[in-house]
């Protein structure tokens, strides 16, 4: 498990989709590395588990959910910008900023090369 610790709780996260063996699994890399964010700033000491259990809890409550869970890590995503919002780290006008620089950047990326920021056509320049 190299994006996080075994002892992590994080890992005890309801619904997180796993492997046969209990390992996450990803369906897309950027569930990793939102994964590996969190449990970073977790480790760090930014949130404790309970506060990240109640922000993740209250994402996957909401209504108009996917019946077929494939929606969990968009509320995985959701719930760690509410916090860093509420945490003062980010503002939701910054969040929303990079989002979309990140938009621009995997639309102007050619299929099967990596989506890096760098791509996004405002930043270059």
């Amino acid at each position: 498990m190299s994006a996080c610790k075994a002892s992590s709780p994080l890992l005890a996260s309801a619904g997180l989709p796993r492997a046969a063996d209990g390992e996450p699994v990803f369906a897309e890399p950027w569930q990793a590395t939102a994964f590996a964010m969190t449990v970073r700033l977790h480790d760090q000491g930014l949130f404790s588990w309970e506060t990240w259990a109640e922000a993740l809890s209250a994402e996957l409550h909401k209504p108009g959910r996917k019946a077929d869970g494939s929606d969990y890590y968009d509320c995985w995503v959701a719930a760690l910008s509410e916090l860093l919002t509420r945490l003062s780290v980010a503002s939701g006008p910054e969040l929303e900023a990079l989002t979309r620089s990140w938009q621009r950047a995997a639309e102007a990326t050619p299929h099967g090369k990596p989506i890096v920021i760098e791509n996004d056509p405002l930043r270059r320049g």
